[in-house]
């Protein structure tokens, strides 16, 4: 097995992640529009370290902050919000090994992220009642194996996964979360992904026909929420750093634009359209958008690292809500600066040629992940009589 780069510290893994961005960043529009799936950059990802940053430090991983591990998204996402995406279920699933696995587990596991391996996502299913009426199905052996029968969709990752993390019930219906190699018996994985936004995410179906699956390949996910637990909130934190950086990007492109190829609307008697006293006043109130998801991005990322220092029902509800308000504004914002991109850069903006709508496509379909309706029915509970919010996983 040929290991990656192992990275030291949440400064090293910044400075690459930064560095990275900036090397996905020029061909980001060519491969959404060319549906161009990013298999080499995610080599280039996986190669760097930045797969196994979570990774504690006891097992040789840099084990970084909550604060670090989102603004790595974050980062990726200004440059290609579809490449940001595809590892969010991956370190998901690696904090899962941290909380259920066993020793033997996590040293297996660890050692194949240090190594770059990638995981994968089946975890959501369609046409059943919610998303948290999972049918598949763990089904043990006598010789204490499992055979995984099921069909996944939206299997963000599945596609360029080295192992793929499969939500099931065993008998007893609890939760469980079997990993399995990809290539294994019974397993396709299908890139079926029509999304109009995140396109190169390759989110498509998996199918599960009677795979097995060693019991050493299966932990118990009902346990992580039988009590204070982070999972939720560590997931939702990078969903809303995907969205922030989105925010980031489209107001980045729209002030490029702007400064070099919009002209000011005549009215102005502007020389340039970056002098358009109106315009301005707009790029103005996109940017506190913009900074007001990044600072609610830190803090709440800070919340969760304050919690699992010390992990209660108190301080795991504080992480949770503060999660939450992050991710409302970043959606918010993410929505609202990729559409005013058009408003502000003015008709030549909405060519398809040039592209500029892909902001706008990957926030609209990457903001229907969680409703953030209901991120602020639980925020206003806690506000009003300080229920805390449930421990169902999107939280």
């Amino acid at each position: 097995m040929t290991a990656a780069h192992v990275i030291a510290d949440d400064a090293e893994a910044l400075a690459l992640a930064a560095a990275l961005a900036d090397e996905f960043r020029p061909g980001a529009s060519a491969r959404d529009t060319e549906r161009r799936l990013p298999h080499e950059e995610l080599d280039r990802l996986s190669a760097s370290g930045l797969l196994a940053v979570t990774v504690p430090a006891d097992h040789g991983g840099a084990d970084v902050s909550a604060e670090t591990l989102a603004e790595i998204l974050r980062l990726l996402a200004t440059a290609d919000a579809s490449l940001a995406q595809i590892p969010q279920s991956h370190f998901a699933y690696v904090n899962v090994i941290r909380r259920q696995g066993t020793e033997q587990q996590r040293k297996f596991f660890f050692a194949e992220l240090l190594a770059g391996r990638r995981f994968g996502n089946a975890q959501s299913e369609a046409g059943t009642r919610h998303v948290q009426d999972i049918r598949t199905r763990l089904v043990a052996r006598p010789d204490g194996s499992y055979v995984l029968t099921g069909v996944k969709h939206y299997s963000t990752g599945a596609l360029f996964a080295d192992w793929i993390p499969v939500l099931a019930r065993s008998e007893d219906d609890k939760l469980q979360v079997a990993y399995v190699p990809a290539g294994a018996p019974g397993l396709t994985v299908t890139d079926d992904w029509d999304g109009l936004g995140q396109r190169t995410t390759a989110s498509g179906t998996v199918r599960l026909d009677g795979v097995p699956v060693p019991a050493d390949r299966v932990l118990p996910h009902h346990l992580t929420f039988e009590g204070p637990q982070l999972h939720g909130a560590v997931a939702q934190l990078l969903h809303a750093a995907i969205d922030a950086g989105i925010a980031a990007g489209a107001l980045a492109e729209a002030a490029a634009f702007v400064t070099t190829k919009s002209r000011p609307w005549f009215e102005s008697e502007a020389e340039t359209a970056a002098e358009d006293p109106l315009l301005i006043q707009r790029f103005g109130e996109l940017a506190l958008q913009v900074r007001a998801s990044e600072a609610l991005l830190r803090e709440s990322a800070r919340a969760v690292d304050t919690a699992r220092a010390h992990l209660t029902d108190d301080s795991a509800a504080e992480a949770s809500l503060a999660v939450a308000a992050a991710k409302v504004q970043s959606a918010r914002a993410a929505v609202e600066v990729s559409s005013a991109l058009f408003e502000v850069s003015g008709t030549r903006s909405a060519l398809d040629s040039l592209n500029l709508h892909r902001h706008w496509r990957d926030a609209r379909t990457h903001t229907l992940h969680d409703p953030i309706r209901w991120k602020i029915q639980h925020i206003g509970r806690y506000a009003l009589s300080g229920t805390r919010p449930p421990r169902h996983g999107l939280l």
